[in-house]
């Protein structure tokens, strides 16, 4: 596949995954729009449906199988031995019906203290099946099913009663599918292995006569090399975020509990120079000579950036200064509601600024609990009705261990 096609699948993906609202770039924001670009796009969706029915919340909030994606150091102070989940996600449902996201995630509890746990998650996003025509024939030339797919493991540990850290290791696969059959090139999709590291510290303070719990955490997710594309023609950086937030949980009576939550995030990846930005002398004239040489000088820096060195720079490198850096961070806030830690309704809100993707939407959702089994279900709502996410659902089975062996334990 040549490299302007690949350049092009890659565009178009991010604008999908992103949800790029059309009414948007309708209103003046077209020119101004400058979103992060980046590879492997959908390491940045969030997989089950608790977190997602608050709006994509779950850095600081109680542990459950499912933290291995928000933050790995909680499941050091998980309340279960043991746990394993299957989400599943019907992904731009409005715009076609082949796309999905479904990830597996668990932990386990080690050594006679309490305090460890190992955890793993598998996470798979299909793209669907893509057919390409024969450029001369106008038939079908091959039926494709891109995809992306991530393998990942990770330790968890307390450093005191309130605070444990976690780190993860990942291996990223990336499939487009795509080959140029006719120039005998064939596609082999690309790898890269990325990190994450983070914490979680949680405590129980007394607050009139009733006991809540404050949290709050991070987790730096995504470290690690470049996805090259094309052979190596077209390197991506890898989502890397910056995650914190907090959580407050209280009780408004006896087994019925609130817990209010706020997750910020920032790309940790550097912004890609646009030749709007260094191009505005009349063409052909030696000034728009100098200013396209100075563009292509900065787009292949940018191209051989270090990840690295991408993290640092992405604080600072934004073409609108400090104002655009903090238009890349995005929030939510969400609430969660539980009754007797078996009935649970949520709500939250996703805001992200029409620069930089324009993905705002309320989310909601629900779930049931039992000894052994938890359901799971969320559905977003998105603020604009072009949107693609709107209407979109969720839905996670968590199974506990410790409730299995009660369950086996008694017969």
């Amino acid at each position: 596949m040549n490299k302007s096609l690949t350049s092009l699948l890659l565009s178009v993906l991010m604008m999908a995954l992103c949800s790029i609202d059309v009414c948007a770039q309708n209103n003046g924001i077209k020119d101004d729009f400058n979103p992060i670009q980046t590879g492997v796009n959908s390491l940045n969706i969030a997989p089950d449906a608790r977190g997602a029915s608050m709006g994509d919340i779950g850095v600081a909030t109680d542990p459950d199988a499912n933290s291995q994606y928000w933050n790995p150091s909680k499941y050091a102070f998980a309340y279960s031995t043991a746990a394993a989940s299957l989400s599943y996600t019907p992904w731009l449902r409005k715009l076609v019906n082949d796309i999905f996201l479904a990830n597996l995630a668990g932990y386990w509890k080690i050594g006679s203290g309490d305090n460890q746990a190992l955890s793993a998650s598998l996470r798979y996003f299909s793209l669907g099946e893509v057919t390409t025509n024969n450029p001369s024939s106008g038939q079908v030339a091959q039926t494709l099913n891109p995809y992306e797919m991530s393998f990942d493991v990770g330790y968890s540990r307390k450093l005191s009663d309130k605070f444990s850290m976690g780190v993860v290791f990942r291996y990223i696969y990336s499939d487009l599918g795509f080959s140029d059959t006719y120039a005998g090139d064939q596609n082999t999709g690309a790898s890269a292995f990325a990190a994450d590291i983070s914490g979680y510290y949680t405590t129980y303070p007394i607050i009139g006569r009733n006991e809540c719990q404050f949290s709050w955490g991070w987790n730096i997710s995504n470290i690690g090399t470049k996805v090259s594309y094309n052979h190596g023609e077209d390197p991506a950086f890898l989502p890397t975020n910056l995650r914190l937030g907090t959580s407050f949980a209280f009780p408004l009576a006896d087994y019925h509990t609130l817990a209010v939550s706020v997750d910020l995030n920032k790309l940790l990846v550097p912004t890609r120079p646009r030749e709007k930005d260094y191009v505005s002398a009349p063409e052909n004239t030696p000034e728009n000579i100098e200013q396209q040489r100075q563009y292509i000088d900065a787009l292949e820096k940018w191209e051989n950036m270090s990840p690295i060195t991408g993290m640092f720079k992405s604080f600072t490198d934004a073409p609108g200064g400090f104002k655009e850096e903090l238009k890349e961070i995005t929030w939510s806030l969400g609430a969660e509601y539980n009754y007797n830690q078996q009935f649970f309704l949520r709500a939250g809100y996703f805001y992200e600024n029409a620069m930089k993707g324009n993905r705002q939407y309320f989310s909601m959702g629900a779930g049931f609990s039992l000894n052994v089994v938890r359901l799971d279900a969320a559905y977003m709502l998105a603020t604009a009705q072009t949107s693609p996410l709107d209407q979109t659902l969720r839905f996670t089975l968590t199974f506990d261990m410790d409730g299995l062996k009660e369950l086996f334990g008694r017969r």
